[in-house]
């Protein structure tokens, strides 16, 4: 972040003198002093910086480190609403239990993202269990690999932050649907104000009849924020977030396989399983509030604090698809559909879910040389504290249906939850320290550590406490950088993470335990190079982190346990920008083998690991057409190889290629700037599963989205 208040309209003006008067700064004129013009280019799909991989703005070419940046430009053209909308442009992600209706969940280099951890907004950590709106988003960075540095307890898979948009002139409305009918609108207005500009405030509003393509899985979406900003002085900005979210939508269950050995065919997504009439929509309201308060102390110095609460509220009633155990055909078959295609149906009831995370962090950035090198230092400090509220698990078998045929009505299960009890109560405090050393214009070296103390607490439904973990961790991060030429960077770096235990699944012999924490480590060689107006990178990489799954005990029994390891060993490519003068792109391509070891469980072993496939590749295109001012062509594809559906790699889900069109036009309709914009997904109704992960210790399978339409204006006043 950068001390500098709005563009000023004066010094545009002198500009303009100097060049169409060149006797306007005659001998007898008067010179004013300079002033410093703070202007933002739209880098189209091509960024140039990030924050998510250090703890302030960087240059891309100078992290040691995989990130990849989703732009403005590219989240309007696709007319996100969902985080998945977002990270399916990029190769190294995918979906890992992301049921329509739900919160997101995602694998990154093949390790699932943690709720609790891994999400932030302008470097502050959320509660990850929401859909954070995009409408106040600038940009949505995504950094691949460990972040134990930037964030201590993280997974090894990455870490995503969504930077909001700050205060400017602007004044715009757009309006939205889809071919189900859905209505959506939108305003974004801002503006500086005070007698030196020095306030700036900006409001996103947006409201969203939700209309799915899966029956019986409509809701609706209101969403409200407003960013603050105050130039105190030359020297002091003061920066203030606020956003709140009000989501109501029925949330869509998964399959799962057929005798535990087979795939259901002949599925139609728009089908809904284990419907009733009397299940609710999922309810989920979320509030995250940052501030950030920065001080330069001169042209070296700058300090800074910040803070954060991120809190969510969950109210679940959901009919739920899992198992069969109450048809003819269901017996020993354990937590799967019959071979027939019969299921259970449940009541799930889990109201008043409640996530919190509170968060600080001070640190102190400076310039200087010493003993003949350059030093880029940063010294921090932070405390996060993460609770868990939860009522005990209520979770009644009501009858069973099959995914062939019309779900008969049953009647929802007697009782109700009990009251709410605190299950986890975590805080995390945390030193760090990072300093980039230049030796020379060639080479560099970022080394960096941060030591956390965890005190964790974990209890069972029963409000007695299972695990109390104190726990001490040194987590080092060390990079070398070899600069040959200014616009290209090779890299090679290690770091070490240390990641939350996992939830044990409910029909474990240790079912609601919260595992301790687990150590993660990762080697990564990378290479990025900017040429003319494109960016290309290239990074391989070595993850390995302890094995964490309900271990088959025998005559239906599990345990939940952590053992064995889980190594991942991948390439990832990418490139952005404007390939000519007219075609801007945003393509990547991950290879990832995938492989767990010594589990304890000989079937689990030595085969690539579950929901993730060998190769993955995407691409994001804009074509401007000749001749044709203001208009343009947008295409995408995505593609996976197969990928196994079960832990034993026995049953495995086609690969599969989809591809996206869609238009913008850019024109004045009343004077006033508009774009018009077409997005067709999946435009010749391919039939994929898109996730096959597990949750809980299930497995779960969800297909991918149809044909779909969204049509949208967008209208600056």
């Amino acid at each position: 972040m950068s001390l500098h208040r709005p563009c000023l309209p004066l010094s545009l003006l002198t500009a303009g003198l100097a060049l169409s008067n060149p006797y306007a700064f005659a001998e007898d004129s008067v010179v004013l002093d300079p002033l410093n013009v703070s202007d933002t280019r739209d880098e189209g799909y091509q960024p140039r910086q990030a924050q998510v991989a250090g703890f302030s703005s960087a240059p891309l070419l100078d992290t040691p480190a995989s990130v990849s940046v989703f732009t403005e430009q590219l989240l309007q053209d696709r007319q996100v609403r969902l985080l998945s909308e977002v990270l399916q442009s990029d190769a190294s992600v995918g979906e890992s239990y992301a049921p329509i209706g739900y919160y997101e969940n995602f694998n990154v280099r093949g390790f699932s993202l943690d709720a609790a951890h891994s999400y932030k907004i302008n470097g502050q950590t959320i509660t990850g269990e929401q859909n954070v709106a995009l409408e106040n988003k600038q940009q949505v960075e995504l950094l691949k690999g460990l972040s134990g540095l930037q964030s201590g307890v993280s997974e090894p898979g990455g870490l995503i932050n969504y930077v909001t948009k700050r205060p400017e002139d602007v004044r715009s409305l757009t309006l939205s649907s889809n071919e189900q009918g859905e209505r959506y609108i939108a305003t974004d207005l801002g503006g500086w104000f005070g007698s030196e500009r020095q306030f700036g405030l900006r409001a996103n509003l947006a409201h969203e009849d939700i209309r799915s393509y899966v029956d019986h899985a409509d809701g609706q979406r209101d969403f409200a924020s407003l960013a603050f900003d105050w130039q105190m002085s030359p020297n002091a900005l003061l920066q203030l977030d606020v956003e709140y979210q009000t989501r109501e939508q029925y949330s869509v269950p998964g399959y799962q396989l057929l005798g535990g050995t087979s795939l259901p065919h002949g599925i139609d997504p728009k089908d809904r399983l284990a419907w009733q009439d009397w299940a609710h929509q999922v309810k989920s309201d979320s509030l995250n509030l940052g501030g950030r308060f920065e001080y330069r102390f001169n042209d070296a110095w700058t300090g800074a604090v910040s803070a954060s609460r991120s809190r969510v509220v969950i109210d679940d009633y959901s009919s739920f698809a899992w198992g069969c155990y109450g048809a003819a055909s269901c017996p020993g078959l354990g937590n799967t559909f019959s071979p027939d295609g019969d299921y259970d149906i449940y009541d799930y009831r889990s109201p008043d879910d409640t996530r919190r995370t509170d968060e600080a962090q001070a640190t102190l950035v400076g310039r200087f040389d010493a003993l003949g090198v350059n030093h880029e230092l940063t010294l921090g400090t932070s405390a996060q504290r993460r609770t868990v509220d939860q009522r005990p698990t209520f979770n009644e078998w009501v009858g069973t249906a099959n995914i062939y045929q019309a779900t008969p009505a049953f009647d929802p299960a007697p009782g109700s939850p009990g009251h709410t009890e605190r299950r986890l109560d975590s805080r995390q405090y945390g030193v760090f320290f990072s300093d980039r050393i230049s030796f020379n214009e060639q080479w560099q070296t970022v080394i960096g550590a941060r030591e956390v103390r965890l005190d964790e607490e974990a209890f069972g439904e029963d409000g007695v406490s299972n695990r109390h973990t104190r726990q001490y961790e040194l987590l080092p991060n060390a990079a070398l950088i070899y600069k040959p030429r200014p616009d290209l960077s090779i890299y090679t770096s290690y770091s070490k993470g240390l990641s939350s235990g996992g939830t044990s699944p409910w029909f474990a012999s240790n079912g609601g335990d919260i595992l301790a924490p687990t150590t993660s480590h990762q080697i990564e060689l990378g290479i990025k190079r900017d040429w003319q107006r494109m960016s290309f990178s290239a990074a391989l990489f070595q993850l390995r982190q302890a094995y964490q799954y309900a271990r088959p005990d025998g005559a239906g029994n599990f345990t939940y346990v952590q053992q064995g390891q889980q190594k991942n060993i991948g390439l990832e490519l990418g490139a952005s920008g404007w390939a000519t003068s007219d075609l801007q792109i945003n393509a990547s391509v991950a290879a990832t083998r995938a492989r767990v070891e010594d589990s304890g469980t000989d079937a689990y072993d030595d085969h690539q690991a579950l929901n993730v496939p060998r190769l993955r590749a995407a691409l994001q295109a804009d074509y401007s057409i000749p001749g044709a001012p203001g208009l343009a062509l947008l295409g995408g594809m995505r593609y996976s190889a197969s990928k196994y559906a079960n832990q034993e790699g026995t049953v495995e889900v086609g690969g599969y290629s989809v591809f996206d069109l869609g238009s913008r036009y850019s024109t004045k309709i009343a004077g006033y700037e508009t774009v018009l914009r077409l997005t067709v997904d999946n435009v010749f109704d391919k039939r994929y599963w898109r996730d096959v992960g597990d949750y809980l210790g299930d497995n779960y399978l969800f297909q991918g989205a149809p044909r779909t339409a969204r049509i949208s204006a967008s209208v600056s006043f």
